[in-house]
């Protein structure tokens, strides 16, 4: 994709994924440009949120970015901290995040998912002020729901590679 069509996106939103009562409601810290620029969740090739959820055995098969509706039949919704498109979270600012995590929180309350599961433990600890937050399953709820904080799939995060991704991620089935 061209360099003008990716920074056209920045003013493109990336609708969420969701309806009451999901099983899982997966946050991301927010859209990047190529997400923005094609309208859908995790599309940058390269992300390895689609492959994650296989194998960690949340979808029956891989899925794609164009495929993210069928999530919905899982039990599964995808929305994000953020809906700011940038080319890197280290784009948002702490005051950006945390009113984030305020939007987030109604939207949870309004749609009430069992599991909100943030992608991204510095956007988790910045945005919800846990300095002190680990990976997994948090003390606190968010509402009635249960919060874990996994890694983010994005490829630009090199701490995690995809068989570890896939580990973390199937402890939500449990």
């Amino acid at each position: 994709m061209k360099r003008a069509a990716l920074e056209a996106a920045r003013s493109r939103r990336v609708p969420d994924l969701i309806r009451p009562g999901l099983s899982i409601l997966f946050v991301g810290v927010n859209p990047g440009l190529y997400s923005a620029a094609v309208g859908h969740h995790f599309a940058r090739p390269g992300n390895r949120f689609w492959p994650t959820l296989a194998l960690a055995g949340l979808t029956p098969e891989r899925l794609s970015p164009d495929d993210e509706r069928r999530l919905l039949d899982f039990g599964i919704g995808i929305t994000n901290v953020v809906s700011r498109a940038t080319a890197t979270a280290d784009e948002l600012s702490s005051d950006e995040l945390a009113s984030g995590a305020r939007r987030l929180a109604a939207k949870v309350r309004r749609f009430e998912p069992k599991i909100v599961a943030i992608l991204g433990i510095t956007a988790y600890r910045t945005a919800f002020r846990r300095p002190d937050a680990t990976l997994g399953k948090q003390p606190e709820p968010l509402g009635a729901s249960t919060i874990w904080v996994l890694p983010n799939p994005s490829g630009l995060n090199a701490h995690y590679q995809l068989p570890e991704l896939a580990r973390l991620f199937a402890k939500l089935r449990a």
